[in-house]
This record gives structure tokens, C-alpha cells and sequence, in this order.
């Protein structure tokens, strides 16, 4: 099984910290790897339009952001970056290409 997560977070999608899923905003699920691209693809293209930076990294991790998008971290003393991610799975693994 496919599965295309949106998920938000102050850290890039790659990272797959232990608590990443607890960032997600919206998962699909698809059966066919071509129902999974044709939705991924049209996932990216709508994101490319809303956001200032896009970066990929292995295939399966879209990170969009846009400079002027930070909150406030009280530990850190300072403003993060908010990432929109994308990641991509397969049989919940990453789908590395």
C-alpha cells in the first residue's frame, strides 16, 4: 500500500523524527503506485504555487516553505521555519528512488 502524508512541522520532512507522524495534516492511502503519482503530482503542483522554497530529497520527501511563515520557540529563544512536507510511503517504509 502507497500513503502521501502532508504534514507540518519546524523541521524538513527527511528528518522522520520519532514524533513525525504526530505533525500530520492530512494522509492518503492508494493501492496502485499510479493512483499514488497522480495524486502526488498534483499535490506538488498546487504546493509549488502557494509557497516561495521547494526542496526534494531521495524521491519520496517535499519539504515547501516560504521565509516569512516562523513561529516562536520559547526553548530556543528564537523563530523556527515552518515546512509543509510531503513524504511518501510505501508499505510504510519511505519510497526511496
Amino acid at each position: 500500500m502507497y500513503e502521501v502524508v502532508y504534514m507540518k512541522a519546524d523541521f524538513e520532512p527527511w528528518w522522520m523524527f520519532e514524533e513525525w507522524r504526530d505533525f500530520t495534516v492530512s494522509s492518503e492511502t492508494f493501492l496502485d503506485e499510479k493512483d499514488m503519482q497522480q495524486y502526488l503530482n498534483k499535490v506538488l503542483t498546487e504546493m509549488e504555487q502557494h509557497f516561495e522554497r521547494y526542496e526534494a530529497r531521495k524521491g519520496c520527501f517535499h519539504a515547501f516553505w516560504s521565509a516569512s511563515e516562523k513561529h516562536y520557540c520559547d526553548g530556543c529563544e528564537g523563530d523556527l521555519q515552518i515546512y509543509h512536507g510531503i513524504v511518501v510511503l510505501h508499505n510504510d517504509q519511505p519510497c526511496i528512488s
